[in-house]
This record gives structure tokens, C-alpha cells and sequence, in this order.
């Protein structure tokens, strides 16, 4: 673990010298910076005269260069962020205008060791609590303590307390749950605490709910090293629910700002026992489209024994570009994930270290965007931070310096144009409604999934230019509700079961692969359900005919669970209508709740400038998937919060044409005109007088 702080003050050294030996970068640096080129700005009280250091927190973190992390996994397995850089653009100024030094101190390096103690048992007491103290025997700092060799499984309360001298005890945790639960994969043996100056270890269990525990054969407490690490700072973020397929629970969680520096999400969850599959996703590009790739995954888990309550409903996470991302949850056969609240743990945070002639106000300046990192004489004296006395400086309000309305990318490094585009080749438009300029996105809707294979989108200006797009497919589905058009119950003669047959109609003649789900109110039932359609021939003289699309039985035992649901694969469906038919056995109609349709869901990312009127175009299926230089701009579209926008309804420009009643025609044609080609030589030969040859006459 030693080669942590190595690797850290290696990677400060190497982003030091790069900029030192960069001579472009010296060379930017000796233009001063107007307070122009910044977005935010932000007064900073000192705390007095001299060494001041103040914290790192969530607005400087929005406005300014994201943080810059390395992964590390250490000797026992746990991952580590260890920083190497950013807030470039970072600038203090005094009241006379004039730029204050500073130094960007890294955090503690995760290197740390862990020391074993003499356990030393406690006579069990008639307050029914036991329990033993751990010794290491000289004063050191400690922020954990680690219990090894108790037999599984248990679940206790316990009571720890540090003391240096073993007379003054402070407590270090009150009423903490430790636990140990193989069946459930739920274990915590490691207690983590403000860190200090500590030699003996006090720990009670509470013995009133559960049996008693024997010693533990080791406990070893953690040293962190020299410096107290702070501990993970934890801020709430908004959530809200999304459609979702069945099973599943989709959360989108916002967070301040994109490039944020989170190492894990932690849930709260409310209700009982709990074990369920999450991932966390966002969008990135992959290729010409835009998908989501997974952040982390975890199982996350509660149990509980009588009043006491093991859990483990922490996600790690490799840090989000995004200032959003998705929480996905399996439910199983479980009722959806009642998710109450949502915490983002960053990664250990740098400080800033300045010195004050005066003790008054500075003003920071930040969110400039590709600035360099500064260069500052005070560089020589950051290895003499540790020895330093520095009082706490306060943050006072951001003060935005741009208009809210730039808050999003308001043009792109590319042409917002491309490539002219005749609309007259496409058999659908829909025109995008106007909204704020910048990035933009629009929702496809399920008749453009019925009318383009999605190669054909276009977005064109008034001017018939196209503007380029990035296609960005989403896990959320897209849901198309279904109406019942007819129902007609009964039985098809005296031998037969009760059958409810349901019309429905689909509103378009076709629609792309999809998953139908059907729900009832109905809790304890058994019945078979098969989804029909009826193909029409294309020789009209020809009977139409009934083809099965899908079946399945039905079967619900649970009394307590509402909204039992059956979800049935659907191929390509090249019909306007589906039969749904339910055998009911002897039983009353089974009551149906809702019939719903669950596509793959697509939006469009693009740029446009004010006033723009833009059409959507598509029902070419001649044309190819567009290319556009705008993927190259990719990180930037997906990096940002875009204005949604809406379609108009479809307009048709051009009626549909089919090649089979085509051909047809053609065929029909051409049998009509050589009919009457032989039928005109027939004639002309019958009328030219020519006699047939005579026969020879018998003798």
C-alpha cells in the first residue's frame, strides 16, 4: 500500500513538470485573465491574517474543470480514486483586482496499514452485555477497527468506545449493528469512525435480543497515515420515476453538474427484506449512436432479525460524464422498488491553500472554460503545508456572470448545416416545434417507429438544408396504449371452454418488434391467452387468414399482490388489428386492467440556431443512415442537459406505393395486351380470305 502515495506524488510531479516545460502553456499564463473570461465568480472570507485553506464544495465543483481521477485497488480489494489534477481555471483575485497565489492540495493518499491489538475480554455484566477491549498496545491514530474470527452467522448491537490512557473513554459509535449473515451475502465486521489518537478499543455487545458471541480471534485497527483523512462527503441528489418495462424499476437521478466526482451511490430504500439487482447506466457514444454503458452494479441487500437490520444498499460507480444517469433495479416477482431518497458519496476531495496579507475578502473567478493551470513562486513551499498552521476561509454566494439563458451549449464548432435534402422523396414530415436555441432533443413516438426504419431520418431547415443529428437509443421504453376496439364472450359449441375474444386495434398497419403486456385486478387465476392476427391476401379472390403471433399461459396465486402482469414477445407486426382470445375454463371473464405496447425508444440529439424552423422527415427506405461530422462532438452532446422538444402530428406528403400490387398491375397488364395482340391476328387472319387447304377426296 506504500506504492499508493508513491504513485500519487508521482502523478503530481508529472502534472507539475508538464506544465512547467510546456512552453505554450508559460506562455498563455503570462497574459493576465480579465474578469470577462470567467462565468462564475464568488467572494472567500479568510479566517485571519496568513495561511488560510478552505474546502472544496458543490457549487466550485458545477462551475469549474472537473476533477481528474485515477483507479487503485489496494491490498484488501477495495477501490480507490486517487486524484491527479483539475479546477484549471481556478483564479483568486483581491479587491484591487490583483491575482492571489494559490496551491491545490491533493488529499490524503489511501495508503494505510492495519495493526493488531491484544483482545482483552470483559466479564459479562447483569445488564446483559458483554464484551472485550482491544489493546495496540501505543498511542496511534486509527479511523477503523476490523473484527476477524467470529463464527457466522450473527446480527448484534454493539457499543464502542477509544481511549488513549484507559481511564477518559470517548464513544466512537453508540448503537451500531454488526453482522455476519452468509444465507442473505450480507457482512460487516468493519467499523469506520472520526479518525484519532487511540490506544485501547472498548467494545460492548448488547446481549437483551441475541445470544451472546465469543471473543474475536484478531482485531486489528487502521492507520490512515500522518494525515486525518476527511471523510466521503455525501450530498443528496433529486431522483424521479420512469416507465418502465415489467420487473423492472427506473429511477434518472440529477446530479449538479456533468463530470462530477462520485465514487458510489447509496439508496434509501423503504419497506422490509430486500435482494435485488441495480446498475447504474449513462449515455455514451457507441459508434454513430448514442447508448447507455453501465457505471457500476451491485446487489443490494437489507435483512432483519427481530428490531435489528443488516444492509448494504451502496452502488459503486466509476465517475458519470453525464449530469445525469439511470438506476436500474430487477424486481423480479417483487412489487416495484420504493426508493426514498438517493446519496451521491464523492471521491476524496483536494483543498486550496492561499495566504492573506490583510485578512479581507478575496473574490475567486472560475468556469473559463480550456484555461491552463496557473504557475505560482508558491509551488516552492507546498512541502511545507504539513507543518503549516492554517486558518479555515468561508465560502460566500456564486454570483453567475453570464445570463441564464447560455446555461447550455449555444452553438457548435461545426455547421449547424449540412448537405441540401428534396423533401419530396419522404411520404412523412413532422414539424419540430420552436424552442430555445442550443442543443436540443426530440423523443421519437411510435409513428415514426411504424413509418422509418430509422435510417431514413432527416432534419431539414426551411431552406431544405439538413441539420446534423446524433441518434441516441434509450433503455427506457417507449409505451403505446392500447384500446379495445370489440369483445365478444362465449363458447364455440356445448363442448367447448368460455372464450373472451378482445379486437384491438394497433392505429397503424405496421409497427417494429415489441413486447405486449397485458394487466388485470384480478389476484388468483389460470388462463390460456393466445394473440392473433389476421393476414390479409393480396389476391383479393383469396380468404384471409388467422396466424398465432404468440401464447401463453397465464397463472397468478398470490392474493396479495395487485397488477399481475403477462408480457408476450411480438415479432414485426404487419397488421392494424390483433385478436386477443383468453380461455376462461368455467370461470367469469377474467377482467382486463390495460393492453400496452413496449418498443425500444430513440432520440434525436442536434444543434440549432434562433429562429430555426425545422421538419423532421422520413419514409425513404431507399436511403442510408446519414453520417455527420457532429459525432465527432459526441462527448460535448452528451455531456449537457438539451431543451426538449415535440412533434406535430404526421403529415402525409406523398401516398404509399406497394411493389406486390404493382407487379400485379404490370402482370395483368401485359396479359390483357397480349390477349388482344392474338385476338387482332386471329381476326385479320380469318377475314384475309385465305381457305384452308383441301382435304383429298376417297376414292
Amino acid at each position: 500500500m506504500k506504492n499508493v502515495g508513491f504513485v500519487a506524488r508521482c502523478t503530481w510531479a508529472i502534472v507539475a513538470g508538464t506544465i512547467l516545460l510546456n512552453p505554450a502553456i508559460a506562455q498563455d499564463q503570462t497574459l493576465p485573465a480579465s474578469r470577462a473570461d470567467f462565468r462564475y465568480e464568488r467572494p472567500a472570507a479568510p479566517g485571519a491574517k496568513g495561511a488560510n485553506r478552505i474546502e472544496i464544495d458543490v457549487p466550485l465543483l458545477v462551475g469549474s474543470d472537473p476533477l481528474e481521477y485515477v483507479g487503485y485497488r489496494d491490498a484488501d480489494g477495495k477501490e480507490w480514486q486517487v486524484f491527479v489534477g483539475g479546477l484549471a481555471d481556478l483564479r483568486f483575485f483581491d479587491k484591487a483586482d490583483r491575482e492571489i497565489p494559490y496551491l491545490l492540495v491533493p488529499p490524503p493518499s489511501p495508503a494505510a496499514r492495519w495493526i493488531s491489538g491484544t483482545i482483552l475480554p470483559i466479564t459479562p455484566k447483569k445488564d446483559k452485555s458483554s464484551g472485550f477491549e482491544v489493546d495496540l498496545s501505543v498511542l496511534r491514530l486509527a479511523d477503523h477497527l476490523r473484527l476477524i474470527g467470529i463464527p457466522a452467522p450473527f446480527l448484534k448491537k454493539f457499543h464502542l468506545e477509544g481511549s488513549g490512557d484507559r481511564s477518559r473513554w470517548t464513544v466512537l459509535e453508540d448503537e451500531g449493528t454488526i453482522f455476519d449473515l452468509p444465507d442473505e451475502n450480507l457482512k460487516r465486521t468493519v467499523i469506520s469512525f472520526m479518525a484519532g489518537e487511540y490506544r485501547y478499543f472498548r467494545f460492548t455487545w448488547d446481549d437483551r435480543t441475541s445470544a451472546r458471541v465469543p471473543v474475536p480471534r484478531i482485531a486489528e485497527a487502521r492507520s490512515p497515515g500522518a494525515v486525518l483523512p476527511a471523510p466521503p462527503l455525501r450530498i443528496d441528489v433529486p431522483f424521479k420515476r420512469i416507465v418502465s418495462e415489467p420487473g423492472k424499476s427506473r429511477f434518472v437521478i440529477q446530479l449538479p453538474g456533468p463530470h462530477f466526482p462520485i465514487q458510489a451511490i447509496e439508496l434509501l430504500v423503504r419497506g422490509g427484506p430486500l435482494l435485488r439487482q441495480a446498475m447504474i447506466t449513462e449515455a455514451t457514444l457507441s459508434g454513430e449512436e448514442v447508448a447507455s454503458l453501465p457505471l457500476g452494479t451491485a446487489t443490494i441487500r437489507r435483512a432483519g432479525h427481530g428490531d435489528l437490520v443488516a444492509a448494504d444498499l451502496r452502488i459503486p460507480i466509476t465517475a458519470p460524464k453525464e449530469p445525469e444517469f439511470e438506476l436500474v433495479v430487477d424486481d423480479g416477482d417483487n412489487p416495484p422498488l420504493d426508493l426514498s431518497g438517493v446519496r451521491a458519496e464523492l471521491a476524496p476531495l483536494p483543498w486550496i491553500f492561499f495566504e492573506s496579507e490583510n485578512g479581507e475578502p478575496i473574490m475567486a473567478r472560475f468556469g473559463a472554460g480550456h484555461m491552463p493551470p496557473p504557475q505560482y513562486d508558491l509551488e516552492a513551499e507546498r512541502n511545507l503545508l504539513p507543518e503549516t498552521k492554517c486558518s479555515d476561509a468561508q465560502w460566500g454566494e456564486v454570483n453567475d456572470l453570464i445570463p441564464l439563458s447560455a446555461t447550455l451549449p449555444q452553438t457548435s464548432p461545426l455547421p449547424l448545416i449540412g448537405a441540401p435534402i428534396d423533401g419530396k422523396q419522404f411520404r412523412y414530415s413532422r414539424r419540430i416545434m420552436a424552442g430555445d436555441p442550443g442543443l436540443s432533443a426530440v423523443t421519437l413516438d411510435a409513428a415514426v417507429l411504424a413509418h422509418s426504419d430509422l435510417d431514413d431520418l432527416r432534419i431539414a431547415d426551411s431552406s431544405g438544408r439538413q441539420v446534423p443529428y446524433l441518434l441516441e437509443k434509450r433503455d427506457e421504453p417507449l409505451v403505446l396504449k392500447l384500446k379495445i376496439h370489440k369483445r365478444i364472450s362465449g363458447r364455440k359449441d356445448r363442448t367447448s371452454n368460455y372464450l373472451s375474444t378482445y379486437k384491438v386495434d394497433l392505429q397503424f398497419d405496421s409497427l417494429p418488434s415489441c413486447r405486449l403486456v397485458l394487466s388485470t385486478v384480478a389476484r388468483v387465476f389460470d388462463r390460456m391467452v393466445t394473440i392473433n392476427a389476421e393476414r390479409t391476401s393480396e389476391d383479393r379472390r383469396a380468404e384471409s387468414r388467422v396466424e398465432t403471433l404468440a401464447s401463453a399461459r397465464w397463472r397468478h396465486l398470490a392474493e396479495d399482490r395487485a397488477d399481475p402482469l403477462l408480457v408476450l414477445d411480438l415479432a414485426e407486426l404487419l397488421t392494424s388489428q390483433l385478436t386477443i382470445s383468453i380461455d376462461e375454463g368455467d370461470n367469469s371473464p377474467l377482467p382486463i386492467k390495460s393492453i400496452q405496447l413496449l418498443f425500444p425508444s430513440y432520440r434525436l440529439r442536434f444543434f440549432h440556431g434562433a429562429g430555426a424552423s425545422l421538419t423532421l422527415y422520413y419514409g425513404a427506405p431507399s436511403l442510408s443512415r446519414p453520417r455527420y461530422d457532429l459525432a465527432l462532438l459526441a462527448p460535448r452532446l452528451t455531456g449537457a442537459a438539451a431543451h426538449e422538444l415535440s412533434l406535430s402530428p404526421e403529415t402525409i406528403l406523398s401516398p404509399a406505393t406497394s411493389a406486390a400490387p404493382l407487379q400485379k398491375r404490370l402482370f395483368w397488364g401485359m396479359l390483357i395486351v397480349a390477349t388482344v395482340v392474338l385476338l387482332f391476328l386471329l381476326v385479320r387472319l380469318l377475314l384475309s380470305g385465305v381457305k384452308p387447304p383441301e382435304q383429298p377426296q376417297s376414292r
